[in-house]
C-alpha cells in the first residue's frame, strides 16, 4: 500500500494537464462565459440604441435551438406525418428529412459578422464599383412606422449587388435578413452569408415537406419581429424590366397573419437601379435562350475580374456609373387586409403582390444611362450630338417626373447626367462617337434596351 510506484514523466504531464483542464472547465469557464455573455448583451443593447429597427431576440437565439424549434414545430410535425403517409416511408425517415431542411434553412446570425465585417465589406465594395447614392426617401413615413411592427423591405431584383448596396444603405436602420437562392450555397460563401442572418431557399423546389418547413420558418421569424428583405420577382430580371411578383414568400407571411394580433407587418417598397449591371451580358444571353451554365458564368466572372484589375493597373478604370436606392411609403398589412375583408385569400395575396410591385416600380430611380438609353431608342439610328441628346432628355425627364418618377441628377446638372450616360454607353461599345455625334450600334441594341427597360414602366 505504501510502496513506491514509478511512472513515466509524460504520463504525469498528461494527467496534470487533464486535471487542469477539468478544473478550468468547472470553475473558470462558467465565469468566462458569463463575462463574455454580459459583454455581448451590452454590445447588443448599445447597437439597438442606434438602430431604428432593433435586433430581435429571435435572431440571437442559438442556431441549434432554432433548428430544433423549427423541426419540432406542431405544423412541421403534421407535415412530416402527411409526407410519411403519402410517400409510404417510415415516420422517422420523414422527420429526419424535415430536420435536414431545418438545418439548411436556419441561419446563424452574428452581430459581429454583420456589423463588423459585413457592413464594412458592403461599403467598400459598393464604393469601389459605383458612385452610390441614396435616392428618394420618405423619411417622415419611415419614422412613423410602428416600432413593434415586423418590417419587410420589398425590392426589385436587378443584380446580385442588390444585397450588398441595400445592406450598406440600410445599415443605420436595421440588420436585414435576406432570402438567398442556391447560388450562394458554396463554401466559404455559404458560412459567411449564413452568419449575416440570411436564410437559404430552393426557389424551384416542389417538395411539399420542404415548402412547409420553409413557410414555418418565415412565419416564425415574422411573428418574432425579424426585419426581412425579399425580392418578389424571385430572380434577376433578364431583360431589365420590372416583372410581376411571385407570391411564394408573400403568401407564407400573409397566410399565418392574424389581424387581431398586436404586431403588425409593414412592407417598405425599395427601388434599385444601376448605370451598369455587372451581370447584364449573362442575363441577356439567358434571355436569348442561350446556355449559361456554371462554366459560362465562371469564365465570364474570371474575365471580368482580370479585365477590371488590368484597367486599374493601367489607370484606365472608370467606376460603373451611379447606383441608387430609393425607399417608398410603407404599407401596413393590417390596413391592407381591412380593405380586403370580403375577398378570398388567393385574390388578397395576388392584390398585395400587385400593390407592392406598383409601389416598388414608382420609386425605382431614373439614372443617367436609363434616361439616355430611352432617348436614343426613341430616335433609332439617327446620329445625335450631346446638345440634341440633352434637349431630348430634358423633355423625357419632364414626362417622367410628371408621372411621379424620381431621378438622381448627378451634381444637380442635367448636362453632366447626359455626359455620364453617353460615356457609359460608349465604354460598353453600344454607342460610337464620330465627329461629335453618337450613333447606336445595331448589334448592341439589346444592351441599350436592357437599361431603357429599367424605367419603361414609369413612362
Amino acid at each position: 500500500m505504501f510502496e513506491t510506484v514509478e511512472i513515466q514523466v509524460w504520463v504525469v504531464w498528461v494527467t496534470g494537464l487533464l486535471a487542469l483542464a477539468g478544473l478550468l472547465d468547472r470553475i473558470l469557464m462558467p465565469s468566462v462565459r458569463w463575462y463574455l455573455r454580459r459583454r455581448f448583451n451590452r454590445a447588443i443593447e448599445q447597437l439597438n440604441s442606434k438602430l431604428q429597427l432593433q435586433i430581435q431576440p429571435f435572431k440571437l437565439t442559438q442556431r441549434q435551438v432554432m433548428v430544433d424549434r423549427l423541426a419540432h414545430d406542431p405544423q412541421v410535425m403534421e407535415a412530416v406525418l402527411e409526407h410519411s403517409n403519402e410517400e409510404g416511408i417510415p415516420y422517422h425517415v420523414a422527420a429526419k428529412m424535415a430536420m435536414g431542411y431545418a438545418r439548411e434553412i436556419v441561419p446563424s446570425f452574428s452581430a459581429f459578422a454583420y456589423f463588423g465585417f459585413g457592413i464594412r465589406f458592403a461599403r467598400w465594395l459598393s464604393r469601389t464599383l459605383y458612385r452610390v447614392r441614396l435616392g428618394y426617401v420618405d423619411e417622415g413615413a419611415l419614422q412613423k412606422m410602428d416600432p413593434n411592427a415586423t418590417v419587410v423591405f420589398v425590392m426589385n431584383h436587378r443584380s446580385n449587388m442588390d444585397y450588398v448596396i441595400v445592406t450598406f444603405l440600410a445599415a443605420s436602420r436595421s440588420a436585414l435578413s435576406y432570402a438567398v437562392g442556391e447560388w450562394a450555397r458554396v463554401w466559404p460563401l455559404k458560412q459567411l452569408i449564413r452568419s449575416t442572418g440570411a436564410y437559404f431557399i430552393r426557389r424551384k423546389s416542389r417538395n411539399l415537406l420542404y415548402r412547409r418547413v420553409l413557410s414555418r420558418y418565415v412565419q416564425m421569424a415574422t411573428a418574432a419581429g425579424v426585419t426581412q428583405a425579399v425580392f418578389p420577382e424571385g430572380s434577376l430580371s433578364r431583360d431589365g424590366s420590372l416583372r410581376p411578383a411571385k407570391l411564394g414568400l408573400l403568401n407564407y407571411i400573409v397566410s399565418d397573419f392574424d389581424p387581431d394580433q398586436e404586431r403588425d407587418v409593414v412592407f417598405v417598397p425599395v427601388g434599385v437601379n444601376y448605370d451598369r449591371v455587372l451581370e447584364d451580358r449573362v442575363l441577356l444571353a439567358a434571355n436569348r435562350g442561350e446556355k449559361t451554365g456554371l462554366l459560362f458564368k465562371l469564365w465570364t466572372f474570371v474575365h471580368f475580374v482580370v479585365r477590371h484589375l488590368w484597367l486599374r493597373l493601367t489607370g484606365r478604370f472608370y467606376k460603373f456609373g451611379y447606383a441608387s436606392v430609393s425607399f417608398g411609403v410603407p404599407l401596413s398589412l393590417k390596413a391592407f387586409l381591412a380593405e380586403k375583408e370580403k375577398v378570398s385569400h388567393e385574390k388578397m395575396t395576388a392584390d398585395l403582390g400587385k400593390a407592392l410591385m406598383k409601389q416598388v416600380g414608382r420609386v425605382i430611380p431614373v439614372l443617367p444611362v436609363s434616361l439616355v438609353s430611352t432617348v436614343l431608342l426613341d430616335q433609332g439610328e439617327t446620329p445625335l450630338n450631346a446638345a440634341e441628346v440633352q434637349h431630348l432628355a430634358e423633355a423625357e425627364l419632364e414626362r417622367l417626373l410628371a408621372n411621379g418618377a424620381h431621378m438622381h441628377i448627378p451634381r444637380k446638372r442635367l448636362d453632366y447626367a447626359v455626359e455620364v450616360g453617353l460615356r457609359m454607353l460608349v465604354l460598353r461599345r453600344a454607342l460610337v462617337e464620330k465627329d461629335g455625334r453618337f450613333t447606336l450600334q445595331p448589334e448592341q441594341l439589346e444592351v441599350v434596351r436592357y437599361y431603357a427597360n429599367a424605367i419603361a414602366h414609369l413612362r
